[in-house]
């Protein structure tokens, strides 16, 4: 599902960006969960676009000029959605439902991707391509099922909140692949933190109890700690990598990291002493098989 005139170095590049993806948005998960012990969700969620907007801000000042009075309006729309709305509503769903289905949950932002794509923009998609979304949101689901905490039961109170977060995720794709050809990945990726960085500030610094945290509670330096790798590696550096993916391959491709995330998440189990099952090694090839589907060509 790459362009007709996408070169092999493109898609090795693309391969490459997908798995670094894969990488680091599998730690955000435990990060987040990290976070939400010393912060509340709101409180997380708006650290997360301002730690983000003071790391991108510097970038910010060479390239006011690139972005025309159009795109800026689609700037403005992908940093509400693609960046507010999604650090809020993980963060609130986190408080209601385990990391296990907000992982599976998760995975349906290709599905919302393929069918924005296909409904709004005449995005062309063959059958192969439809399956390996199936495929590999099977293989998702399979996947934690097995390696996850059985006893999680599915909250629709807290689990409608990762719902709502990738159709926005969704939208944000395409919004870039199909509004945004003309700017570069940093551009995009600055100016989206920069349009939404100061409301979110003045939210976090006098609508929360945020500050007040730094003089009771011992464990908020921890805290902030996670919140900043989460903020700097998953969020401002790891969506640089994002737009440039979404540049140089389809926007279902692109949006395919959701389910190799998984994977990530039981070598971290692994790590962390859970026990290695023969047949993970089933779940985790569907998902390869899924989403080199989602990337064939005839």
């Amino acid at each position: 599902m790459f362009s007709k005139k996408s070169s092999p170095d493109n898609k090795v590049l693309a391969w490459g960006i997908l798995l670094i993806l894969t990488l680091v948005w599998g730690t955000s998960f435990i990060l987040i969960k990290k976070s939400l012990t010393v912060f509340s969700s709101a409180e997380v969620g708006a650290l997360r676009i301002v730690i983000s907007f003071f790391f991108l801000a510097p970038m910010a000042v060479s390239r006011f000029r690139k972005p025309s009075a159009r795109e800026w309006k689609y700037l403005v729309l992908i940093g509400v959605i693609g960046c507010v709305a999604p650090a809020f509503l993980f963060a609130k769903a986190q408080t209601g439902i385990d990391s296990s289905l907000a992982g599976i949950l998760n995975s349906l932002t290709p599905l919302f991707t393929m069918i924005i794509a296909v409904a709004f923009f005449h995005f062309r998609i063959k059958w192969f391509n439809v399956a390996g979304v199936f495929i590999a949101l099977t293989a998702a689901i399979g996947l934690i099922s097995i390696s996850g905490d059985k006893s999680f039961s599915f909250n629709i109170q807290y689990a409608i909140f990762v719902i709502i977060a990738t159709v926005c995720y969704a939208i944000n794709v395409n919004l870039v692949k199909f509004h945004l050809k003309a700017l570069d990945p940093l551009t995009i990726t600055v100016f989206s933190f920069f349009t939404i960085g100061i409301p979110i500030l003045i939210y976090l610094l006098f609508f929360t109890g945020f500050i007040p945290k730094f003089t009771h509670d011992p464990q908020v330096w921890k805290g902030l700690g996670y919140v900043s790798v989460l903020a700097i590696a998953g969020t401002a550096l790891a969506l640089m990598l994002f737009n440039k993916l979404i540049k140089i391959a389809s926007p279902v491709f692109a949006a395919s990291v959701t389910y190799m995330i998984p994977v990530v998440a039981v070598i971290w189990g692994i790590i962390d002493g859970e026990i290695f099952k023969l047949y993970f090694i089933f779940w985790i090839a569907l998902i390869l098989l899924g989403v080199f589907l989602i990337n064939y060509e005839k």
